[in-house]
């Protein structure tokens, strides 16, 4: 598909808030466009899921995992939340990982969320949280686009400080 092609395709999934569509379109952008615009390619991913996290929040209902939307919108949120985990903006990943832990009926989801915010708010960072607690060969095993495999559990010293 051309460049002109995969820009009206990406168009149409915005317009239609699809972040499904989006990330199935996610090799193909990564492979045509520059850095630049790449940037706006996911801050349009962004933009819906914070969008649909609200919309979510208001309606006071849970995100179900297996609606490629849902789905979709927490993984966008994930990644939003480990860039900030990485980013050392620990007090907003830990934020960003106690709303994940709550928006989706998922219990294996919520409470791989629950230790990721409990490592953030305990203030340790993104490399020793994989190096330390987390199993990475059953991440990879596993196919999630999150970690939920942990080596180990957290200390019992890493609790919340608020």
């Amino acid at each position: 598909m051309g460049k002109e092609a995969l820009k009206k395709k990406i168009l149409q999934a915005v317009q239609e808030g699809s972040i499904a569509s989006l990330y199935m379109l996610e090799q193909e952008a990564n492979d045509t466009f520059n850095e630049a615009t790449l940037l706006d390619y996911y801050k349009n991913i962004l933009d819906l899921a914070l969008e649909r996290l609200t919309d979510t929040l208001e309606a006071k209902t849970k995100m179900n995992m297996e609606d490629v939307e849902d789905f979709a919108t927490a993984r966008a949120l994930y990644e939003y939340a480990m860039e900030h985990y990485h980013a050392q903006k620990l007090e907003d990943a830990s934020s960003l990982f106690e709303i994940l832990s709550g928006i989706t009926s998922d219990a294996r989801f919520a409470q791989a969320m629950e230790k990721h915010a409990k490592a953030a708010r305990a203030g340790i960072d993104l490399e020793h949280f994989l190096d330390e607690y987390v199993d990475m060969a059953a991440v990879e095993r596993s196919g999630n686009f999150y970690i939920a495999d942990f080596a180990k559990e957290l200390p019992q010293n890493a609790q919340e400080e608020s």
